[in-house]
């Protein structure tokens, strides 16, 4: 069974990122930062105080294009307006999915709000403090004879940086209960994302109380896309290291500003 986690960028670098999604041969794909417009498709600019960057509007659409056979599962944490080429505007909504092979049933699924709740920003996106959500699914590996909890998530976002604050504890927590509601006793559980924190935050040693165990660790998780010197966002927590055939922290291709994490369980 493999499990592949990647924040899209928004899609960003589609032209690399499309046919990446046909080759990467994930079970379970988690997807950070995914786009879906229902009024738009193709490009569209994403603006907040910050940043400015070319979206694709659909990219929810896009990956189900490329991965037809799948069982695709979208949250969304907030929405706001974005421009597509003649400058009209469009409200966006702005998310995390994950899509599960067809030989895997789904069995349960669970999402519930890590920070904050559900927003729509009508006329302008904020560049920090925005909502983040946390997407469970629970599936059935025939082949192991096991069922398996992966937890897709995106971490807080904070313009002083990725240290640890109050608000990144109190999110931790409620990623922590999301976590224990969704997995059942016996599963092997698999929390993913871009955490947006620091290698040594106390959200691992909450989420260890879980016996979830890091596997990045302070490996650096961005692209050459990336040009800031903090490279740590990334990371990928299992329940039971001994199941884990190999684990890869993906340079190349790049895809996105940020390395896919991709880990498979059982040979």
């Amino acid at each position: 069974m493999r499990i592949t986690s990647l924040n899209t960028w928004g899609g960003a670098m589609f032209d690399e990122l499309a046919p990446w999604l046909g080759g990467c041969d994930a079970d379970v794909l988690c997807l950070q930062e995914v786009t879906h417009t229902p009024t738009a498709d193709g490009w569209t600019r994403f603006d907040d105080d910050e940043r400015s960057l070319p979206q694709r509007a659909d990219l929810l659409g896009d990956v189900r294009a490329r991965l037809p056979r799948h069982h695709a599962l979208f949250s969304a944490c907030d929405s706001g307006p974005v421009q597509d080429h003649e400058h009209r505007v469009h409200q966006q909504d702005f998310g995390l999915a994950t899509f599960i092979a067809p030989a895997f049933p789904v069995v349960g699924t669970r999402s519930g709000f890590a920070h904050g709740e559900y927003a729509d920003h009508g006329d302008r996106w904020p560049s920090d403090g925005r909502p983040r959500v946390a997407l469970a699914v629970r599936v059935f590996d025939r082949r192991a004879g096991r069922f398996v909890t992966v937890v897709n998530f995106h971490g807080l976002r904070d313009a002083s940086g990725k240290a640890d604050t109050p608000a990144r504890r109190a999110q931790a927590e409620r990623l922590a209960d999301l976590v224990a509601g969704a997995r059942e006793k016996g599963d092997l559980t698999v929390v993913c994302g871009d955490f947006n924190v620091l290698p040594g935050s106390e959200t691992f040693r909450v989420l260890g109380g879980l016996d979830l165990v890091d596997l990045v660790r302070d490996a650096d998780t961005r692209t050459s896309r990336y040009p800031k010197p903090v490279r740590h966002a990334s990371y990928l927590l299992v329940s039971e290291p001994e199941a884990v055939t190999r684990f890869e922290i993906v340079a190349a291709p790049e895809v996105s500003d940020h390395r896919a994490l991709t880990l498979d369980l059982w040979g």
